[in-house]
């Protein structure tokens, strides 16, 4: 006994910096209950800083989805040099690529040019405050740039099922009660250290209650990713990086 006590702290450290963080969990949400007809994939916070082994992995495990599209909500790179090599990584997504800038991305100075066309390569689309129908027409996606709070929000589409992409989840409470069918965010890393019974030790701005999980809100039901990478440094515990899939 007194051996897996003290076993224990260094069991959950080991966890924590060398088994969790390149541990993808393929989390699968149902938004209803009836038999879904449409299946699409949910993926944040990519972070990358050259471990190209590691996105590739994330590529694959989407493309054997087989998702009908793909939604990014964010933060690609941290340096402007790992560009190149994270769009030609995620120009081998299989599906339509849908995604919505972060903080990071901006910080970065990323070339939105370049991502754009990446995105537009895959059928997708880089929405900066805009909106794009799915080839099928049965979806809108609705892409909010999280500079001005003042910014009227894209308003739904009425004839399609409409999911809306931010980076910041309080973000929801920017969109003056305008109904989406689903909205999703990433930016909380889920925390990356979580504590049983306890929740996220800290948590960065942006982000407020919702920190992991799907929340019920005025604008529509909120789901908050978790994310692929990490940041400043390389932990997580209790908190996998994660791909959620969505059926609908």
């Amino acid at each position: 006994m007194l051996a897996a006590v003290l076993c224990s702290p260094l069991l959950a450290v080991a966890d924590a910096k060398w088994l969790e963080p390149a541990w993808v969990r393929v989390r699968r949400i149902q938004l209803n209950r009836t038999k879904p007809a449409h299946r699409f994939i949910h993926f944040t916070d990519v972070h990358h800083k050259g471990d190209k082994a590691y996105l590739e992995s994330v590529v694959r495990k989407i493309n054997a989805l087989s998702p009908e599209f793909v939604c990014f909500t964010g933060d690609l790179i941290e340096q402007t040099r790992y560009l190149r090599e994270a769009l030609e990584t995620l120009a081998r997504i299989k599906s339509p690529l849908y995604g919505v800038p972060g903080n990071h991305d901006y910080w970065s100075k990323a070339l939105f040019e370049r991502i754009a066309e990446c995105f537009a390569g895959t059928g997708g689309g880089w929405l900066v405050e805009r909106q794009q129908v799915t080839a099928d027409g049965k979806f809108s996606l609705l892409g909010a740039a999280c500079l001005n709070s003042k910014t009227r929000p894209i308003q739904p589409n009425p004839a399609t099922r409409n999911i809306f992409l931010m980076h910041y989840p309080a973000w929801v409470e920017n969109l003056s009660g305008a109904q989406y069918d689903l909205i999703l965010a990433g930016h909380s890393h889920g925390g990356q250290v979580r504590l049983p019974f306890y929740g996220p030790l800290i948590v960065p701005f942006g982000v407020g209650r919702y920190d992991l999980g799907m929340f019920a809100t005025p604008s529509g039901p909120l789901y908050v990713n978790a994310g692929i990478g990490w940041f400043p440094v390389p932990i997580r515990f209790n908190c996998r990086p994660e791909i959620t899939v969505f059926e609908i």
